[in-house]
């Protein structure tokens, strides 16, 4: 491990990211360039004094699940994350793991997307990357812990109100839809260890996943329209419509509503009161 060298490009890859670069409010008041330690532990699951340890190239050897952490948390590219992993003493993760890193490209995307919820998900439903807008609509995010930033274990097992449906179809098809999700992952990365570990620990713990799970039927996430009971503005309907990145296997979700309609109305309101609160 080469704490000096692991420590520099920690805090250069810090100083390069904007708060709302992975979602986060920007402020008035930052006297640092790029994000500030506490947002960089809060993205990564891990403790504040962690962080300023290896910044400062103390402590242990950080995991590898540390690492990866880590890596997705500062937005860190191919080459940097393989270079991150090397640096604290690792192999880097091999072919056949689910991607976890955004491109750079497409959190510049999010930027120009600005009126509009938008969010990022892996293969396995894992919340990779959101816009302020999508915080304010769903609820902060990055206040769930870095393994529970999972829309399907959320929907199963968590109290996010992001997976709240107002109707019983709805919520039916979309529990059906995020078992497909798993079960399409489960086809296509047999070898990785982390979707491996949720699927068991959800099988065991939500009865109604191992029920759909026993089904064996898959059903794939379609364009529809999605009910989020925000608790100020109520339960709003939005278009939900994903774009797939082929060469990472991420979705881009994107919500809207039609001009002049209340759906759209209640978006406007959103965007000053949401974005203020946060």
């Amino acid at each position: 491990m080469n704490r000096t060298e692991l420590a520099a490009v920690l805090r250069q890859a810090r100083s390069r990211l904007r708060p709302q670069d992975v979602g986060l409010p920007s402020g008035t008041r930052r006297q640092v360039r790029g994000l500030r330690r506490e947002e960089v532990a809060m993205l990564a699951g891990l403790s504040v004094d962690y962080v300023v340890r290896l910044e400062q190239g103390r402590g242990a050897r950080p995991s590898a699940q540390v690492v990866a952490a880590l890596a997705q948390a500062l937005r860190l590219d191919d080459d940097d994350r393989e270079l991150v992993f090397r640096l604290a003493g690792h192999e880097p993760p091999q072919p056949g793991r689910i991607e976890m890193v955004v491109r750079p490209s497409v959190l510049r995307l999010l930027d120009r997307m600005a009126d509009l919820p938008v969010l990022v998900l892996s293969a396995k439903g894992d919340v990779l990357a959101w816009n302020p807008l999508a915080a304010a609509l769903q609820g902060d995010m990055s206040a769930w812990p870095r393994h529970r930033r999972n829309l399907v274990w959320q929907r199963f097992l968590g109290s996010s109100r992001c997976q709240i449906a107002a109707n019983p179809g709805e919520d039916e098809a979309a529990a059906r839809a995020a078992v497909g999700t798993l079960r399409a992952a489960q086809a296509r990365y047999p070898r990785d260890a982390d979707l491996a570990r949720m699927i068991s620990e959800l099988r065991h713990s939500s009865p109604r996943f191992e029920e759909l799970w026993r089904e064996g039927r898959f059903t794939a996430w379609r364009a529809a329209t999605k009910t989020i009971r925000h608790p100020r503005l109520g339960a709003i309907t939005l278009d939900c419509d994903t774009l797939l990145l082929p060469d990472t296997d991420q979705t881009v979700v994107v919500y809207s509503a039609e001009p002049g309609s209340p759906q759209a109305t209640a978006l406007d309101m959103l965007r000053v009161t949401g974005l203020q609160q946060l």
